[in-house]
């Protein structure tokens, strides 16, 4: 399975990509969030990567950022809904809105995105609005594996999910134990230890 090309942007014409690496172009479907925020042409770029076979096709879909390959997956886990609309999703929201939209069973908000009805809308809702809150974390920063130094807060934060410690439990127990000048170990192990008493 192919998770994350690094190479030159050869070609970008919504919504496709070709990614040139060493020699290789890679044709990559993304979602317009993605193809806003790449470079032009002829400049290097690192994409994560969904690899999907099918029987009659073969697929590679191309994002800048983790946490939108993960809500991509995650939709196409609904009953109903593609990668198609995966995509028009992800076009048509960031991962922050659409955890808002889904968190607010925001009915309306959500059919005015491309490809989904009120019936959809009504099963993303019911199976979903347990799980964006992590997807939306990843959006904060923690999950990208790309970026820079990671904000020790939106890390900790990452890694009380990762152990099983619901959105809102993450938040106070956080808020509660960061400092200033906290690194992520030391915020996640006051944090641990204030959720043990």
């Amino acid at each position: 399975m192919i998770g994350r090309l690094k190479g030159v942007l050869a070609a970008k014409q919504p919504p496709w990509l070709i990614v040139d690496v060493n020699g290789v172009g890679y044709e990559l479907e993304a979602p317009m969030s993605t193809i806003f925020d790449l470079p032009e042409t002829g400049r290097e770029v690192a994409l994560f990567t969904h690899y999907a076979a099918r029987e009659d096709t073969v697929a590679l879909y191309g994002f800048l950022r983790e946490a939108e390959r993960t809500l991509f997956r995650t939709l196409q886990k609904v009953s109903g809904i593609g990668a198609k609309t995966a995509l028009s999703v992800l076009s048509g929201a960031s991962v922050d809105e659409f955890a808002r939209l889904v968190q607010g069973a925001d009915i309306a908000a959500l059919t005015r995105i491309p490809g989904i009805g009120k019936k959809t809308a009504e099963r993303i809702v019911v199976e979903l609005r347990d799980r964006v809150d992590g997807i939306a974390l990843a959006a904060a920063g923690w999950g990208s594996g790309l970026s820079g130094p990671k904000d020790p807060v939106a890390e900790a934060s990452g890694a009380l999910q990762q152990l099983g410690y619901k959105p809102v439990e993450i938040a106070r127990l956080v808020r509660e134990a960061a400092a200033a000048g906290d690194d992520a170990e030391a915020i996640i192990r006051k944090a641990l230890k204030a959720a043990l008493r």
